[in-house]
């Protein structure tokens, strides 16, 4: 499966094209291709914003105009926050990177605008499709490496390749009864011999915390601990040496 292109029409800030250059290498994307970058290429402070990113920008090409930066590709996103009026498919993130991993073999590139004014209509009229993002009406506008990370994001879900570098699951097995059993037998000899409990709400008290303690759903490990502080809680102190 191909990656798609990121494609940034005249992008003017260094930092912004570092932070999108260290989004794609979050989500799996290489090819970054700048057309007519102002203030040429490269830009100073360009790496350090990308944060370890850099092989994104030393494979970075840059291109005059959009159709030559283009005319490789066989299908064509333009992202833009606004209405164009023309008769295109407009597609939210998700949908459309659903859409582009469904294309095997094709050579597809997601096209970005100016940070002040995005794409113009000719540029977007380039396009065989809209990316549009849900964002809140009364605040629309969304920095470039921000749309780039969105788009990376649901690119790296659409083509199966986003698994959780961790899932928290629990590294010990649920305690069996046994062990809780002992548990709860060991605290309440500890508290008995604490004289924790009145003598007329003792069995109510104990079977309150008998609750608790089942509901904590703990594991084998949980026990351990439990078990081991109950035993330094109790453990009889010896009295410091004389000096």
């Amino acid at each position: 499966m191909i990656a798609p292109v990121i494609i940034l029409v005249e992008p003017q800030l260094a930092e912004n094209i570092g932070m999108v250059a260290r989004a794609m290498a979050n989500f799996g994307l290489s090819e970054l291709r700048l057309v007519a970058p102002k203030n040429g290429w490269p830009k100073k402070g360009v790496r350090e914003a990308a944060s370890g990113a850099t092989h994104v920008l030393d494979g970075a090409t840059v291109f005059a105009t959009v159709p030559e930066a283009i005319a490789d590709l066989n299908y064509l996103l333009a992202t833009t926050a606004r209405e164009r009026g023309q008769m295109k498919r407009a597609q939210g993130p998700e949908e459309a990177m659903v859409d582009v991993a469904s294309r095997t073999g094709q050579r597809i590139g997601v096209m970005f605008g100016r940070e002040r004014i995005g794409l113009t209509n000719d540029e977007v009229s380039l396009a065989d499709a809209i990316v549009t993002f849900p964002v809140s009406a009364e605040f629309p506008s969304l920095n470039l490496a921000q749309a780039v990370l969105l788009v990376g994001y649901e690119w790296r879900k659409a083509s199966g390749q986003a698994s959780l570098p961790f899932t928290g699951d629990m590294q010990s097995p649920p305690a069996t009864r046994e062990a809780m059993a002992s548990l709860v037998a060991s605290l309440e000899e500890s508290l008995d011999a604490g004289r924790f409990y009145p003598p007329e709400k003792r069995d109510v008290i104990a079977r309150n915390m008998r609750d608790m303690l089942h509901r904590m759903a703990m594991t084998e490990q949980d026990v351990r601990t439990f078990r081991g502080a109950l035993r330094a809680l109790t453990r009889p102190r010896r009295k410091d040496s004389l000096c």
